[in-house]
This record gives structure tokens, C-alpha cells and sequence, in this order.
């Protein structure tokens, strides 16, 4: 068994401080890319985004931040870092989101995706080695995230206006909200968010670059992946009718 070297410790160290600043980019991008590499303009337009001149100078920044910071310091941890070992750390980081998603689902009504969510974090923490593998998946019990800020958009409320925070990245007032009050329920919600999310970033940072290293405008292409993701994860994957276009019958038919 080779000894985890103190560079490499150092590496390690540093991803996760910066995971504790909350990457959060990471998830919604890379899921939104998997749903529809376009977003719709009709989408873009109904995006409410009241704040865009300080969104945008605070998305520049991060896009900085990711380049100069997380980007490095994601290559190290990746160099030194075991394949088999990086997935454990991302396990482990998404199995502490399981009760999180148990109680955001209850809240939802939706009792299925609360019992997912127990039954994924006891199988996993006890058949998984603590969570470092995902045990529950290779039961056929896949992984379902939620939070509270889909469950306040299952009962209706709007997303708000669209922000960027600092490093953290795209979001809106209702998913704000969602997570301080987890935060102030769970203290320790934060810290579990912030590894999953540097977990995840690590996990999909190529994907996430070529998606907005080529964008005419990037800040839009993240603003719309975030909140295309969301509208997406509220329904639980169920595409809603007025994000589907309406085409004309008659026109088609003359063209």
C-alpha cells in the first residue's frame, strides 16, 4: 500500500478549502448540458434577472476565480490523486446529502423519495463503508437529490430574482432562502454542500468549461443552465408543457 506523500496531503487539503467556499456551479451546468445543450430564448427571456449588471461583473469574477484558483488547484488534486480513491471522497461527499433529501422530499409530500433517501444513506453508510461507495445504486436504488428550495418550487413558489453570489455561483432568491434556513436547522448543511460541490467540480470541470469557453456569452449560458436545471429537478425530470415549443401546423406544413 503506497503512503499518501505530504504534497499530496497538501493538494488534497487545498481542494477541500476551496470546496468549503461552495462550488456549486459545478452540479447545475453539468446536469443542464445532459438535458438540452440549448436553452430555448423563449427560456432566456423569462429568466428573472432584475440584478444582471452586478450578476455579470460577479460572474466575471468567478470565472477568474475558477481559472486561476480552482482550476489549479483541481489538476493537483487530480494528479495525485488514485481514481478509485477520488470516487470514494465523491461518494462519501454525496451520501451526506441523503438526509437533507429525505426531509426536502417529506416536505414535498413525497414520501417514495424520502424512503429512497433514508434507505440510499443507511445502505451506504453501512454496506458502502461509510458512504464511500455507493452501495444503494448497485441495489438498483438510484440517487435523487433535493433540497428545500425544490420544495418550496414544488408548492409554487417562484424561483425570484436570479443572483450570483461570490464563488459560489448562479442561484435565486428561493434556493438562497432554502439553503440558510437548512443551514440554520443544520449547521453542518453548508459544509456537506460545499464537499459534494467541490467533488463535483472536480468531477466535471472539462465538461463545464466547454460549455462556456466557447459561449458568445457565458454569463447567460450559466444563468439559464442554472435555472433550466432547477425547473427541471422541481418536476423530477418531467419536462413541463410550456418549455416545450409550440409549433404551428400550418406553417410547417407550407415550409
Amino acid at each position: 500500500m503506497k503512503h499518501i506523500s505530504v504534497d499530496r496531503l497538501f493538494v488534497i487539503a487545498g481542494l477541500f478549502m476551496l470546496a468549503a467556499s461552495g462550488l456549486v456551479l459545478a452540479t447545475p451546468v453539468a446536469n443542464a448540458q445532459e438535458q438540452n445543450e440549448e436553452t430555448s430564448a423563449q427560456e432566456a427571456q423569462e429568466v428573472n434577472d432584475p440584478f444582471e449588471s452586478v450578476n455579470r461583473v460577479t460572474s466575471g469574477f468567478n470565472r477568474i476565480f475558477r481559472k486561476v484558483v480552482a482550476d489549479p488547484l483541481v489538476s493537483g488534486y487530480k494528479a495525485v490523486t488514485p481514481d478509485p480513491l477520488e470516487k470514494a471522497i465523491s461518494n462519501f461527499a454525496s451520501n451526506l446529502t441523503e438526509p437533507v433529501t429525505a426531509a426536502s422530499s417529506l416536505l414535498q409530500g413525497d414520501t417514495e423519495g424520502a424512503t429512497r433517501a433514508t434507505s440510499r444513506f443507511i445502505v451506504n453508510t453501512t454496506v458502502g463503508m461509510g458512504g464511500t461507495k455507493d452501495a444503494a445504486a448497485d441495489l438498483g436504488v438510484e440517487q435523487r437529490q433535493e433540497d428545500l428550495g425544490q420544495a418550496a418550487g414544488k408548492a409554487g413558489v417562484s424561483g425570484g430574482a436570479h443572483i450570483v453570489l461570490p464563488i459560489v455561483g448562479p442561484s435565486n432568491m428561493r434556493d438562497v432562502t432554502g439553503d440558510v434556513l437548512t443551514t440554520l436547522a443544520n449547521p453542518l448543511h453548508t459544509a456537506v454542500s460545499a464537499a459534494n460541490a467541490g467533488a463535483g467540480y472536480a468531477e466535471n470541470r472539462d465538461e463545464i468549461k466547454s460549455m462556456t469557453n466557447k459561449a458568445v456569452d457565458p454569463y447567460i449560458v450559466e444563468r439559464d443552465a442554472y435555472e433550466q436545471n432547477r425547473r427541471y429537478k422541481i418536476n423530477n425530470g418531467i419536462t413541463p408543457m410550456e418549455d416545450i415549443p409550440d409549433f404551428n401546423d400550418d406553417e410547417t406544413a407550407e415550409k
